[in-house]
């Protein structure tokens, strides 16, 4: 029988429980405690109720949330940008030509080279207080290069994405009709057993509404289920698309129209929302203040890649979110864990109630409003996943 651990003398513990505690959407128990059995949570509440355990871990008044979910990142990759980083800072437009230079970097990578990478950002993470994330394909573009990465990915999370569909492969570049047939062929048959989810770049420059209906259908007919990049750089149908889908998510939400924010907000479909990449590409923000006065689900992930977005930490987009987009700092953390956790359809990750994942992140700070009061600062002081302490 595995031992049992309490952590105990938590000043703010935040559950996304709306039943308990302050009965917010955070479900905020204050002097709380959580007893952790084997990789699961098996009580929260109060400090003084809390039931005798083998172990006890006192968290000397300091606050406790769960561990983050980033539903959303590029972590397969090879070579860096910083050249183009640089000139974008000195005025130069983003767009999604880039992505060109990282898939010449990947495809001359060895496997090894790109486990290592993965493995160096997913460690960078986990110091952050991210316990479960979402990594895509995508800088391949080749059938034995998405495949490969998607291998690589599966040994490390179970929310792995094929993104063949990112750009159009340059060697294709002028016959993209025959990349779309290449992606949702013989490239989907080569990946489709390595992952859960498939993704399409929908915009201009990369593909067009009939084109990524075409590829997602492919997928989900192979037992992938849709997720997507919609209205990043302009407005375009992948939010529409998204919702007459079922996509679990759709990601970016920067332009939109209402009845594009009134779809989301009667559908399935959460927005997923990715403020490191305005920050890194002087982009307009999202208004993540509309979506949730519409209702829509509001989630924040960091879209971690090397080209416009170059940040493994959801606290920076936790305090991007509420300075420049118009989060408070309780939305900001609920849509950084459980509204990541619904971006992926899971409900055993992103909350700290009884059944789920025992993944918790302790603050050097009595309160998650830290993370957007002290930008910056490293307040991660302990991460445990799946009920061990790994930081």
């Amino acid at each position: 029988m595995s031992s049992s651990t309490v952590i105990t003398n938590i000043a703010a513990l935040v559950t996304n429980d709306p039943s308990l505690g302050d009965h917010s959407p955070l479900g905020l128990v204050r002097d709380a405690a959580v007893v952790i059995e084997g990789d699961r949570v098996v009580w929260t509440g109060e400090s003084s109720k809390a039931p005798a355990t083998d172990n006890r871990v006192d968290a000397d008044g300091r606050a406790v949330l769960p561990g983050f979910v980033d539903s959303h990142s590029h972590l397969l990759f090879a070579g860096d940008r910083t050249e183009e980083f640089n000139a974008r800072m000195s005025g130069r437009p983003y767009s999604a030509g880039g992505i060109r230079t990282t898939v010449a970097a990947t495809r001359a990578a060895s496997d090894a080279e790109l486990e290592a990478g993965l493995t160096r950002y997913l460690a960078e993470a986990l110091r952050q207080g991210t316990t479960t994330f979402e990594t895509k394909s995508g800088y391949g573009l080749t059938t034995a290069d998405e495949s490969r990465a998607l291998r690589v990915a599966a040994r490390h999370t179970d929310e792995v994405t094929f993104l063949g569909a990112h750009i159009v492969a340059p060697e294709l570049a002028d016959d993209p009709a025959a990349y779309v047939d290449l992606v949702t062929g013989e490239m989907l048959d080569a990946c489709a057993p390595h992952a859960r989810w498939i993704d399409v770049f929908c915009e201009k420059g990369a593909f067009d509404g009939d084109q990524a209906r075409a590829i997602l259908t492919a997928g989900r007919a192979k037992g992938l289920h849709p997720r997507i990049h919609a209205n990043q750089l302009s407005h375009g149908p992948g939010v529409q698309l998204a919702v007459e889908l079922d996509a679990a998510s759709a990601d970016h939400c920067t332009h939109l129209t209402d009845a594009d924010v009134d779809a989301l907000a009667g559908s399935g479909t959460v927005a997923t929302l990715l403020p490191g990449a305005e920050f890194s590409t002087r982009a307009q923000w999202p208004d993540a203040r509309r979506l949730i006065d519409a209702g829509a689900t509001v989630a924040l992930s960091t879209d971690c890649n090397p080209g416009s977005s170059f940040t493994s930490s959801v606290p920076f987009c936790i305090a991007l979110a509420v300075r420049d987009m118009g989060m408070t700092p309780d939305e900001a953390v609920w849509s950084a864990t459980a509204g990541g956790a619904a971006a992926l359809r899971r409900e055993d990750v992103g909350r700290l109630t009884p059944g789920a994942y025992a993944d918790l992140t302790l603050l050097d700070a009595p309160s998650h409003v830290h993370l957007a009061y002290r930008p910056g600062v490293p307040l991660v002081a302990g991460v445990w996943r799946r009920g061990v302490r790994k930081v």
